[in-house]
C-alpha cells in the first residue's frame, strides 16, 4: 500500500513551490489575466486538497505525475471555450441550480431514439414539449462492433461511434441543448477499457508506458489469490474476474471478457482519464455518469469493490475538474448495498447519484401491494449530505436488482432470499396471477440468482392488458417526481412501451435480455400521445399533468423529505416542507398502491387542516374526516 497521511495534511511545500513555479511558464500568449488569474485561484484553493489525496492515494512516487497533472488541467482551461467558461461562472453563483423543482431528466440511446446524433437534434423541440432540463445519451463513443456490452466498453473517449456521428456533432449537440436549459450527460466509463482501446493493445504489446495500465499476470498465481474474496458478476460470460490472453497471461476483467479493467495504482492511468474528463468537459459535457464506481480500486484479500481508495479517488478527479471545468458534476453509479450507496454522495465526490433502492422498492411495492419497505427506505436512507441530490428513476436502461438491505427486510419478518425469489417470478410471470412481464436476466438456477429485465409499462401490465396497468405506471412516476432531486424517464416510456423481443434475432444482443427493455423509437405510440382513447395518450397527459404540476410546486425543491405514518399497509405517506407564495408551506404526498379504495381515518389525518389545496386534481379536498384513496390513486395536498 502507498504510505498515507492523515485526511487534510499537505506533505510539504516543495511539491506546490515547483508546481506553482512551472504554471508561471504554461500560460499562454492569448490567456487573458481575468482567465488565468481566475485559474491560480481555485489551484491555491484546491491544490493542497489535490495534492494531498494524490499522496494518500500514490505515496512521494506520484509526485511527478501530479505536476504534469495540473499543466494538463492549465492547458485544459486555456482551451475551454468561453461559453462555457461563462456557464462555470452562472452556476458558481447558483450552485444548487440541480435542485430545482424544473429538473426532470430523460436518458435514451441515440441509434435507438434518433439514429444518430443529426436525428438527436431533431427531437430537441420534443424534449422541451416534454419538459427536459437534463439528457442522458447513453454511451455513445467508439466501442467493438460486434458486442461492446451497450457500449460500455469503450474503445476511446474522444472519438463518437461512426454510425452515430462525429465529435464535433456531439459538441454542436451539447451547445444546442444548452441553449435550450437541457444539460448533456454522459457516461464516463471509468473502471475499464474494451480490449481494442489504444491503451489495451499497447500494454499486451508491453510498449514502455503501457505495459501497467492494465493488471496482467504471467499465470494464475496472483489471479487465484484475488479470486479468493472476489465475487463473480458475469458468471455467464466467464468464470471469476479473470480472462486468459492469447499469449498465456491473465488479465482483470471484472464484467465481460473483453472489458479490461484499468489500474489505478499507476498514476499514470489517473493522469491519462483526467484528460480524457477535461476533454468531454471541454465537448459540452454537464455532467459525467461515473460507471461503477466501486470497483476501480484492487487490494488483495478484500471483495475489491468500495474500498477507502475508491472514494480517495472519486474526490482527486473532483479536485481536477475544479481546476479546470469547475461546473462539472458527477453522478455515482453505485449498485452496492444501500449503506454503500450514500458514501459516495458528498459535494467533494458524487454531487449526484441514482437511488437503486428506491427504484427497486417501488416495483417491490407494486407487487406486494404493502408499502412497508418503501417507507422505511424514504424514512431512513433518503436524507443525503447538503449539495448533493438523488437522480430518482422507475426503471433505467439495465436490470431490476432487488438492492434492499436483508437486516432490513427482517425487521418486518421478511427473508431477504426468499423474497427476492418471489420478485423475480412475480416479474417474469412466474408467479400465478402476476400482471408483469419482464425477462430474467443473469438467471442462475443453481443459486437462485436473478434480474428482471422489461419496460416500464410490460413490468406494469400493460402487455398483459391488464386494466390497472395505466394507473400503476401513473403511480411509479408520481413517487420519483415528489421525493426530491432529478427525476428521470426511460424516454419512450411516457407513452408506454413495450418489451422489444426482436434483440433474440440479433446475435450481438441475443444472449443478453435487456435489450428487451431497449425497444427502438416507438413512433406510433408518439403519435398516439395527443389521443385521450388510447393507453399512450393517457399514460402521456398523466404524467405531463404531474411534470407540470411539479415544476409549479417550489415546496418540491431540494430533497427534505418528512415521513407521514398512515397506519395503512396499502398507503405510503410522506412530506415535502418548503416555501410557497413566500411562507412556510408543505406538501403531504398519500399513494394507494392496493388494488381497492383504502380510507385514511380522521385520527390519521388529525394534524392536518380541515381542507388542503389538491394540486393534481384542483380545488380543496376536505380533510375533517378522512380520505379516500381509489385503487393505484394518489394525492399531492398543500397543507
Amino acid at each position: 500500500m502507498p504510505p498515507t497521511t492523515s485526511p487534510g495534511t499537505v506533505p510539504g511545500d516543495s511539491t506546490r513551490a515547483d508546481v506553482a513555479s512551472a504554471l508561471a511558464s504554461a500560460r499562454r500568449p492569448v490567456t487573458t489575466d481575468q482567465d488565468w488569474n481566475g485559474f491560480r485561484e481555485r489551484f491555491d484553493a484546491e491544490f493542497p486538497r489535490l495534492e494531498s489525496l494524490f499522496r494518500r492515494i500514490y505515496g512521494p512516487e506520484g509526485d511527478t505525475e501530479l505536476r504534469q497533472l495540473v499543466l494538463d488541467a492549465a492547458a485544459s482551461w486555456q482551451d475551454r471555450p468561453a461559453d462555457l467558461k461563462a456557464l462555470d461562472a452562472d452556476r458558481a453563483a447558483d450552485p444548487d441550480w440541480f435542485q430545482s423543482n424544473g429538473m426532470l431528466g430523460g436518458v435514451c440511446y441515440v441509434d435507438l431514439y434518433a439514429g444518430d446524433l443529426s436525428g438527436l437534434r431533431a427531437r430537441i423541440p420534443y424534449f422541451r414539449e416534454l419538459g427536459l432540463t437534463y439528457l442522458h445519451l447513453m454511451p455513445l463513443f467508439r466501442a467493438p462492433e460486434e458486442n461492446s456490452d451497450g457500449g460500455y466498453a469503450v474503445s476511446s473517449y474522444r472519438d463518437v461511434n461512426p454510425a452515430l456521428g462525429t465529435m464535433a456533432e456531439l459538441a454542436a449537440v451539447a451547445r444546442e441543448l444548452r441553449e435550450n436549459g437541457i444539460a448533456l450527460v454522459v457516461d464516463f466509463i471509468f473502471n475499464h477499457t474494451s480490449n481494442e482501446h489504444e491503451w489495451a493493445r499497447k500494454a499486451v504489446a508491453g510498449e514502455l508506458g503501457f505495459e501497467d495500465f492494465y493488471l496482467i499476470f504471467p499465470d494464475r498465481t496472483m489471479p487465484d489469490a484475488y479470486e479468493e474474496t472476489v465475487r463473480e458478476i458475469f458468471p455467464d460470460d466467464h468464470p471469476g474476474s479473470f480472462i486468459q490472453l492469447e499469449d498465456g497471461r491473465w488479465i482483470w476483467a471484472t464484467f465481460h471478457s473483453f472489458q479490461w479493467d484499468l489500474n489505478y495504482r499507476n498514476p499514470r492511468v489517473f493522469r491519462a482519464m483526467a484528460g480524457e474528463m477535461l476533454y468531454l468537459a471541454n465537448q459540452g459535457v454537464d455532467i459525467v455518469r461515473m460507471d461503477a464506481v466501486a470497483f476501480i480500486w484492487k487490494q488483495l484479500g478484500t471483495p475489491c469493490e468500495s474500498l477507502p481508495e475508491a472514494h480517495l479517488l472519486l474526490q482527486a478527479f473532483n479536485a481536477v475538474c475544479r481546476l479546470a471545468a469547475p461546473s462539472l458534476l458527477f453522478k455515482s453509479e453505485a449498485i452496492v448495498h444501500p449503506d454503500e450507496v450514500v458514501q459516495y454522495i458528498s459535494p467533494g465526490e458524487c454531487q449526484l447519484s441514482y437511488n437503486p433502492l428506491q427504484m427497486a422498492l417501488i416495483w417491490n411495492t407494486l407487487a406486494t401491494r404493502e408499502v412497508n419497505l418503501l417507507a422505511q427506505a424514504l424514512e431512513r436512507r433518503h436524507h443525503i449530505p447538503a449539495g448533493t441530490a438523488w437522480v430518482n428513476y422507475v426503471r433505467s436502461h439495465d436490470d431490476i436488482g432487488w438492492t434492499f438491505s436483508d437486516e432490513d427486510a427482517a425487521e418486518f419478518g421478511i427473508n431477504g432470499h426468499d423474497h427476492r425469489s418471489f420478485l423475480n417470478a412475480f416479474f417474469v410471470n412466474r408467479f400465478p396471477d402476476s400482471f408483469a412481464r419482464g425477462v430474467p436476466f443473469q438467471d442462475n438456477p443453481r443459486t437462485g440468482d436473478c434480474r428482471v429485465s422489461g419496460t416500464t409499462a410490460s413490468l406494469a401490465g400493460l402487455e398483459a392488458d391488464d386494466p390497472s396497468a395505466v394507473a400503476r405506471i401513473l403511480l411509479a412516476h408520481s413517487i420519483v417526481l415528489s421525493t426530491g432531486g432529478i427525476p428521470l424517464l426511460y424516454l419512450g416510456d411516457e407513452v408506454g412501451q413495450l418489451n422489444d423481443y426482436a434483440y433474440r434475432q440479433d446475435p450481438a444482443k441475443a444472449e443478453d435480455s435487456r435489450w428487451v427493455g431497449r425497444p427502438e423509437y416507438p413512433g406510433d405510440r408518439y403519435a398516439e400521445r395527443t389521443d385521450p382513447a388510447t393507453d399512450a395518450g393517457k399514460i402521456f397527459a398523466g404524467l405531463t399533468h404531474l411534470i407540470d404540476v411539479r415544476r409549479r410546486t417550489p415546496e418540491f425543491a431540494g430533497g427534505r423529505l418528512v415521513p407521514f405514518h398512515t397506519h395503512n399497509p396499502h398507503v405510503l405517506g410522506y412530506q415535502r416542507p418548503g416555501t410557497s407564495h413566500g411562507g412556510e408551506s408543505t406538501i403531504l404526498v398519500l399513494a394507494n398502491f392496493g388494488e381497492t379504495a383504502q380510507h385514511l381515518d380522521a385520527a390519521t389525518l388529525g394534524g392536518m387542516p380541515d381542507t388542503a389545496e389538491d394540486l393534481i386534481n384542483g380545488g380543496r379536498v376536505p380533510l375533517r374526516d378522512g380520505l379516500t384513496l381509489e385503487p393505484h390513486g394518489f394525492r399531492w395536498l398543500r397543507v
